[in-house]
């Protein structure tokens, strides 16, 4: 049966898939994005966790590129301030005379490029017996500190579709695109759901924005007439039990040149990351495994007092991102990492691939691409810059105050719970307890002060279907929850999932 017409349908439930159809849904276009697994389910919610990277990009970046990441970085901090925060980096050196100018002229560059950022400048700093040097090996006594933001990748990813929802857009997940063709000036999509739904669609265009499945994609949907010219580069990233306290991140240059990250991570733990190498295989399968974790922790080890061992790991992960190749060069945009290809030809139906990219330039990339497609299907204007994401319509420095204001209204929710709704739904916390006197009056606790008010609002506002997407993707509740627990909220789960197919729920009379 053939469905609706769209202007634009996009393959991938990544942040720049959503992205884009965040962007082209708020200019008018008539949008589906659809995914084979859960939005946000591969390398998108497999990031490092840290937005830009700092001055360790400016070998890499010419100073109108450095600009242009630097602005989007404050963007996000402003549209999203509950998921993209803040955070003070520290840059630990031996104190050689040598370095310390180096490190002055950098930074004063990094400072430059990023003038009128609402982010504090950087500053030279003393270790020492400071608190910022107390957990550091001694002979790190000087350094440098600036700012930089961290982001819960896979909420951002959420709250970007949901804004993309909120202005029209189909969103899909747990939908396949079985195969796509070109048929006159439309592309014909037969999709099939988790549950063996079959829908046909079309559209005026087509994304591939299937990030390291990119040409799967093109071999076995689209049947394209060229792969995307790409490698694959598996990142590796851990948590241990918070190895100080304060709110500052480190920064570690290791022997082999490369870059280690260490920043504070849910309250009372801490973020190691990450390694980079080439990978060969199926991304979905990638893991991190024994010499990636030893890896970090020797190099956390080079820095650091306090030895770390591979029993301190409470979490690690690996996410898989596909990298342009040097035949995709000529599309490449050096600023965003990426490359887009468009495929047209006479008065075909165009395909747009994407390859590449990164969460801190995902909305000027997804910019881009929807003006590449404008000569196909119409020319709107651009607005997602300055604009906040579901719940962040709120100051940059908001979120305290914010949780305060939410148990003025319901007393009955403790400190630690109140922060932790506010920094997951910003604004939108409200929604998940509104009308509820007390705890009681939020259902069953799973764990972790984790509602059956909460989880019901992750069903019905955020896709989620299984504990996996609630504990780790919507929520990182996964870190505290037990095994019993889990299979608790699997249970409750499985019986709203009955409910939504018309039979009994699990325990109902």
């Amino acid at each position: 049966m053939q469905g609706r017409a769209y202007d634009l349908a996009i393959i991938g439930g990544g942040i720049t898939g959503c992205g884009i159809a965040r962007d082209a849904a708020g200019r008018g276009y008539s949008v589906l994005l659809c995914d084979e697994g859960d939005l946000g389910g591969g390398s998108s919610s497999a990031s490092p966790k840290l937005l830009h990277g700092g001055p360790r990009r400016m070998s890499r970046l010419a100073g109108a590129d450095e600009r242009a990441a630097l602005l989007e970085r404050d963007l996000l901090v402003t549209a999203a301030p509950h998921v993209v925060r803040p955070v003070r980096l520290v840059v630990p050196d031996r104190g050689a005379r040598w370095s310390r100018a180096v490190g002055r002229v950098r930074f004063a560059a990094y400072d430059r490029v990023g003038r009128d950022s609402p982010l504090d400048p950087s500053l030279p700093v003393s270790l020492g017996a400071d608190r910022l040097g107390k957990t550091l090996r001694p002979e790190y006594a000087a350094g440098f500190e600036y700012s930089d933001a961290t982001v819960d990748d896979s909420r951002l990813v959420i709250l970007t579709a949901s804004d993309a929802r909120l202005r029209g857009a189909d969103i899909r997940p747990r939908t396949r695109c079985v195969v796509a063709e070109r048929e006159g000036t439309l592309w014909r999509l037969a999709l099939e759901s988790e549950r063996g739904e079959r829908r046909a669609v079309s559209a005026r265009a087509l994304v591939n924005a299937a990030g390291p499945w990119s040409s799967t994609v093109v071999d076995h949907v689209v049947h394209g007439r060229a792969r995307p010219a790409m490698r694959l580069v598996k990142g590796t990233s851990l948590v241990v039990p918070r190895l100080y306290d304060h709110d500052r991140g480190y920064v570690l240059r290791n022997t082999d040149g490369r870059t280690i990250f260490v920043v504070p991570y849910q309250r009372d733990l801490t973020l190691i990351g990450s390694t980079e190498e080439d990978y060969d295989g199926d991304p979905a399968e990638a893991a991190a495994d024994s010499a990636e974790i030893a890896y970090l922790i020797a190099a956390v080890g080079e820095y650091f007092r306090r030895p770390l061992f591979d029993d301190d790991v409470v979490w690690a992960w690996a996410g898989v991102r596909a990298v342009p190749d040097s035949i995709e060069r000529r599309v490449f945009d050096r600023s965003s990492g990426s490359a887009v290809h468009v495929d047209a030809t006479g008065r075909e139906p165009p395909i747009a691939s994407v390859l590449g990219g990164s969460i801190v330039m995902h909305r000027r990339l997804a910019e881009s691409v929807v003006d590449r497609l404008a000569p196909f299907i119409g020319a709107r204007v651009p607005w997602t810059a300055g604009t906040a994401l579901p719940g962040g319509l709120f100051p940059i420095d908001g979120l305290a105050e914010l949780a305060r204001g939410l148990r003025t209204l319901y007393p009955f929710l403790t400190a630690r719970h109140a922060a932790r709704l506010v920094s997951n739904y910003g604004t939108r916390a409200h929604t998940i307890v509104s009308g509820a006197r007390s705890m009681a009056d939020l259902g069953t606790c799973f764990g972790s002060d984790l509602t059956e008010a909460e989880v019901g609002y992750l069903v019905d506002e955020e896709w989620a279907e299984t504990a996996d997407d609630i504990l780790w993707r919507r929520t990182k509740l996964g870190l505290r929850f037990r095994p019993a627990q889990v299979a608790a909220l699997t249970a409750w789960l499985g019986g709203v999932s009955t409910a939504a197919a018309g039979l009994p729920r699990a325990g109902a009379a």
